[in-house]
C-alpha cells in the first residue's frame, strides 16, 4: 500500500498520468455520494461513467510512451554540441563543478562567462573542486592515468591543475553579486562532475567516467541523468560532489568559502542573461 502510494505521488509531481488520477477521484467522490442518497442526479453519474470508459478505451488504444533509451542517458563530450555549457550557464543559478583539472572547462572565456551570468545574480552560486597540486603523489598517478592512458594527449595534468588554481584564486577576488568557493582535494575521485541547478525540478547532473584508456578526453562516457530519467542515481551523484566538498580543503588565498552544499542561496527559475562567447564543452 505504501508503495502505490509513493508512486501515485510521484507520478503527480512528476505531472505523470494526472488524467488518470483525475477521473479515478471524481469516480471515488461520486461513489461516495451516491452511498448518501440520491443528492446526484443520473445525468452526472452517466458522464462520470462514460468519462471513465472513455478514458480506459483511450489508454488502452494508444500505446505507452516509450521509456527512455540508453543512449539517451549516454554519450561523449560530442552532446555538448547540442547543447553548449555557454547555453545552459546563461540559465544556471547553481553552478557545482567536480574534476581533477576542470582546465577544459574553466578557461578564461568561460570564467568569465560564469562572472557575467551565474555569479552576476544575488542567488547565483558557484562551487568547484578539482585536486591540490600539492599532492604531488596524488597529482602523479593521476596523470599516469588520465595523460598516459590516452592516445592522443595535448596536454599534462600537473600544468593543468596549476592553472585551474590560478584562474579560481583570480575568481574569488571578483567583487560579484553571487557566492563563489572553491576547494581542493587530496586525490583523483576517479570522475569528473557538472551539477546545473540540481535542486530544482529542472536540474541536470552530467557525469563523466574516467575510463582506462581512451583515444582521446573527448571519447570518455557521459551520463546526463535528471530527476525524471533516473532519480536514484541522479541522488547520488548528488551525493558524491557533497561528499568531496565536505572532504576538500578551502583553496587558500582570496578565494571565499560558502560553506556546506546548498547552504547560501537556494536555486531559482531561470533567467537568461547575457553571454561573452562559448564555453570551452569538457572537463577534464
Amino acid at each position: 500500500m505504501a508503495v502505490g502510494f509513493r508512486k501515485v505521488a510521484g507520478d503527480i509531481k512528476a505531472r505523470r498520468n494526472l488524467d488518470v488520477y483525475a477521473v479515478a477521484a471524481v469516480t471515488v467522490l461520486f461513489a461516495v455520494l451516491s452511498t448518501i442518497g440520491d443528492i446526484l442526479p443520473d445525468n452526472l453519474k452517466w458522464t462520470v461513467v462514460l468519462a471513465g470508459i472513455g478514458l480506459l478505451v483511450y489508454r488502452v488504444a494508444v500505446p505507452p510512451e516509450p521509456a527512455a533509451k540508453q543512449d539517451d542517458l549516454l554519450g561523449d563530450r560530442s552532446a555538448y554540441e547540442h547543447v553548449p555549457l555557454h547555453v545552459r550557464f546563461r540559465q544556471a543559478r547553481d553552478v557545482r563543478i567536480l574534476a581533477p583539472s576542470a582546465v577544459n572547462l574553466l578557461s578564461p572565456q568561460t570564467c568569465e562567462l560564469l562572472r557575467s551570468t551565474v555569479l552576476s545574480r544575488a542567488d547565483g552560486t558557484v562551487r568547484v573542486l578539482v585536486l591540490d597540486p600539492a599532492e604531488t603523489a596524488a597529482v602523479g598517478i593521476a596523470s599516469a592515468q588520465l595523460d598516459d592512458s590516452v592516445d592522443l594527449p595535448v596536454q599534462r595534468l600537473p600544468d593543468a591543475v596549476r592553472t585551474t588554481v590560478g584562474h579560481l584564486r583570480a575568481m574569488g577576488r571578483w567583487q560579484v553579486k553571487g557566492d563563489f568557493g572553491a576547494r581542493l582535494l587530496p586525490y583523483s575521485p576517479g570522475f569528473s562532475l557538472i551539477a546545473l541547478d540540481p535542486d530544482t525540478a529542472h536540474g541536470k547532473v552530467i557525469v563523466e567516467t574516467h575510463g582506462f584508456r581512451n583515444t582521446s578526453t573527448a571519447s570518455r562516457m557521459h551520463l546526463e541523468l535528471t530527476r525524471e530519467n533516473s532519480p536514484h542515481w541522479y541522488a547520488y551523484w548528488l551525493q558524491q560532489f557533497e561528499h568531496a566538498w565536505q572532504t576538500g580543503s578551502p583553496l587558500d588565498g582570496a578565494v571565499r568559502d560558502p560553506g556546506p552544499v546548498g547552504s547560501a542561496h537556494p536555486a531559482g527559475s531561470a533567467d537568461p542573461a547575457g553571454s561573452v562567447g562559448p564555453a570551452a564543452p569538457a572537463q577534464s
